[in-house]
């Protein structure tokens, strides 16, 4: 999610609760095997670094001139029990103990952090408007299916480096989040329930003009704009038939979604020429666009079988052919963003991480 996204690493649990037996065995060899940081396959990176080690660690996004970076993070070791906001230099590298400064408030559950053009404040989706404390996590499996909140408390702020909130953007009940910014600095791009459903929506970076992207029934969300601002890239689950769009409802109406099913779709910024680039089965989220336009990265399980992992990051042409693996990691790979001249992706991943659970951010230097 963005908001699978993780925008709250939902997709951890998802191949978690896959297959009990199957992830216990998996893992118990993972364990015992080496787990390079940079993996030989990846021929797109000619280096890897890690940046954050310990806890979850996720959806890093660069400011305009790459120096620093913005990411969400959950750390019992730092005392934060749900997500909260952090910004460090794009040179960072965690020492053991070290907490990175926080930008966001400390209260409720934070997601989707990203730069304003200026740098000096970016935005967020917070729920601390409507309690302070982290909202109740719902059971992540019902039916035996795993779901995702959608907490409705979620409404968009932007705040300063100094994590003092400026302005709140949205103020409709139901859930508001997963925002990021055009290249060009002049519209958001949003998920939003407003309508009933979980539709995409943009409006001025100060909150005015809203106007609805998309219409169709079923979970649209993890947006951002192409490098030009003039087309839009998203994951969405659509319900397929009558069974499937009455489950989707039900699931609303309880405040959650089952994202285990989703496709990669583009569309002109006001909604039109809407298309669907993937049709891989299984969870294909988290997309972006590559700097040259004319491709997109993007995350999936869509080769992982009936374990539901590993999720890997993948790149395919903006017309959905020329799928090409990216990463090769046995567990995570997600939430790629390049640096604003193309030549470092930040991602998130389960690499090197001792055989825990822990997420983590790396920066890996890229080759085309």
């Amino acid at each position: 999610m963005r908001s699978i996204s993780y925008c709250v690493l939902i997709v951890i649990g998802a191949y978690l609760l896959s297959s009990c037996k199957t992830t216990a065995k998996v893992a118990e060899q993972q364990e015992s095997e080496p787990d390079p940081i940079h993996k030989s396959e990846e021929k797109h990176f000619s280096s890897v670094r890690q940046m954050t080690y310990h806890g979850d660690n996720a959806e890093a996004y660069w400011n305009s001139d790459g120096t620093q970076l913005v990411f969400q993070a959950t750390n019992e070791r730092w005392g934060i029990s749900c997500d909260q906001i952090y910004v460090v230099d794009a040179d960072y590298e965690q020492r053991d103990g070290e907490i990175p400064p926080m930008v966001s408030t400390g209260n409720g559950r934070t997601t989707c952090a990203y730069f304003l053009p200026s740098d000096d404040e970016i935005l967020y989706a917070s729920t601390h408007g409507g309690h302070t404390d982290c909202p109740v996590a719902p059971p992540r499996v019902i039916g035996g299916k795993y779901v995702w909140p959608i907490y409705a408390e979620y409404d968009i702020y932007t705040a300063g480096l100094d994590g003092n909130v400026r302005k709140q953007l949205t103020d409709t009940p139901g859930y508001d989040a997963e925002a990021t910014i055009s290249p060009d600095g002049k519209r958001v791009v949003f998920t939003s329930l407003r309508s009933g459903d979980l539709d995409l929506y943009t409006m001025n970076i100060d909150g005015s003009d809203v106007q609805r992207v998309t219409y169709d029934l079923g979970y649209d969300g993890g947006a951002f704009f192409s490098p030009d601002s003039k087309k839009i890239v998203f994951r969405a689950g659509r319900p397929r038939d009558t069974d499937e769009a009455n489950a989707y409802k039900y699931l609303l109406t309880q405040n959650m979604i089952e994202p285990t099913d989703m496709e990669i779709y583009m569309c002109n910024a006001d909604g039109s020429n809407l298309r669907q680039l993937t049709d891989l089965g299984g969870a294909n989220w988290a997309p972006y666009f590559h700097p040259d336009g004319d491709k997109i990265l993007f995350a999936s399980n869509h080769h992982s079988g009936d374990s539901g992992f590993p999720f890997n990051i993948f790149m395919i042409d903006t017309l959905g052919g020329n799928l090409e693996q990216v990463t090769y990691g046995k567990k995570f790979d997600s939430f790629p963003m390049f640096s604003p001249d193309g030549s470092k992706l930040a991602f998130s991943s389960n690499r090197n991480n001792g055989g825990t659970r822990s997420t983590n951010v790396f920066i890996a230097e890229w080759q085309d």
